[in-house]
């Protein structure tokens, strides 16, 4: 078990691209106590375990279980994205089946007359997203704004909001929230 978990503890470490000294830092434990587990020289308590990978963040379980020989995948293909939208709206996820993420990516196409619904929605998180091409109607709270090309957003999701595309032409936006509620 000791080798298992100082296996794991390194491959983890290294995919996150920390050197021991950062991950230390992060988890508030010294680096020789992660050097020692990554030499299979101590078995950490589970709540020692759980305090390091609080500096990643990683949950026990997603520790135990993932597989520590295989990377995560980096790059999509346009195909590979997750269609979330129905009718009208677009919502296309990048890395939905991503173990462990921590963020919603999006790919928003608006058709002329496209609206996210006459409820306004609310979640936790925050969310932002950049106006690729066309026009988009956001509203947040009882803030509204037409933005255009370059134009961006940034608000509290649990503000209610809402997207209309009013124009004629299709509207394309890259957007992120987090936590990921799609």
């Amino acid at each position: 078990m000791v080798n298992d978990v100082s296996a794991r503890l390194k491959a983890v470490r290294l995919m996150h691209g920390l050197s021991q000294r950062e991950l230390a830092k992060r988890a508030g434990v010294t680096n020789g106590m992660i050097s020692l587990i990554e030499q299979g020289r101590v078995s950490p308590s589970v709540a020692s375990l759980k305090k390091v990978l609080d500096g990643l963040p990683m949950q026990l379980a997603e520790f135990f279980t993932m597989d520590p020989a295989s990377t995560p995948q980096v790059f999509y293909a346009s195909k590979e994205l997750v269609e979330l939208g129905k009718d009208a709206v677009s919502l296309r996820l990048v890395a939905a089946h991503r173990p462990g993420r921590r963020m919603a990516l999006l790919h928003e196409v608006y058709a002329p007359g496209a609206d996210t619904g006459s409820e306004m929605l609310s979640h936790a998180g925050e969310e932002g997203g950049i106006v690729v091409s066309g026009r988009i109607e956001v509203t947040v709270g009882a803030q509204t704004q037409v933005l255009g090309p370059g134009d961006a957003y940034y608000f509290s999701s649990g503000v209610p909001h809402r997207f209309r595309n009013r124009g004629r032409e299709r509207c394309e936006i890259i957007s992120a929230a987090t936590p990921p509620t799609l």
